[in-house]
């Protein structure tokens, strides 16, 4: 994946205009108000989780990508105005790994008596 430093809603207007769609029609496909999109594209409003496949499958997107898109904008958000926002991230890539690793172990254990 290419870094992407658009807004989650930049890309999405970009996507939809490349598409020749009214915001209209992809209001719909996310069964929301079309000004609520526009807040969204505007950076006004948060997209959620659950508009990622909607807009995948109409912009032939890969969810994932969106999906990356869409919580770096959250953790930017968060971070932005904080002191220390590079030692944050670096904490909490390895609370990441702890927890994956902990859940893999977890995983393994043999329950069988």
């Amino acid at each position: 994946m290419t870094i992407n430093k658009e807004s989650f809603g930049e890309h999405i207007r970009k996507l939809r205009e490349d598409s020749g769609l009214p915001l209209r029609k992809v209001a719909a496909a996310l069964d929301i108000d079309p000004s609520t999109l526009s807040k969204i594209e505007r950076g006004e409003r948060s997209a959620n989780k659950d508009m990622l496949n909607p807009l995948a499958n109409l912009f032939h997107e890969d969810q994932d990508e969106l999906g990356i898109i869409l919580l770096s904008d959250k953790v930017a958000y968060d971070l932005f105005q904080e002191n220390n926002p590079n030692e944050i991230i670096k904490l909490a890539e390895e609370k990441i790994k702890f927890l994956k690793a902990k859940s893999a172990r977890q995983a393994k254990i043999d329950f069988d008596i």
